[in-house]
């Protein structure tokens, strides 16, 4: 229940931020340009950060993983590394 209400407060305060930046706004970036209204662009700016953080954040998190199995290879790859003639 605690939830849900968390949830429509946060829904109520974007309704608020969309209703007073409404207003248009030009993006050109090189030679295209985009209108839209202010509160889609910072919304999507913010997306379009959270998406870059959580990469970002996924990749370091993979790492640490990807040096221990680089580092400490299964035991049947050991096997198989080993039957291998390198000539």
């Amino acid at each position: 229940m605690v939830t849900i209400i968390i949830v429509l407060i946060i829904l109520f305060l974007v309704a608020i931020f969309s209703v007073q930046n409404a207003a248009p706004v030009a993006i050109t970036f090189l030679f295209w340009r985009f209108e839209a209204s202010l509160a889609i662009v910072i919304f999507l700016t913010l997306l379009c950060g959270m998406i870059v953080g959580a990469i970002i954040a996924s990749l370091i998190r993979l790492k640490p993983q990807a040096k221990r199995i680089h580092h400490n290879p299964r035991p049947e790859c050991n096997r198989f590394l080993h039957s291998v003639p390198f000539e």
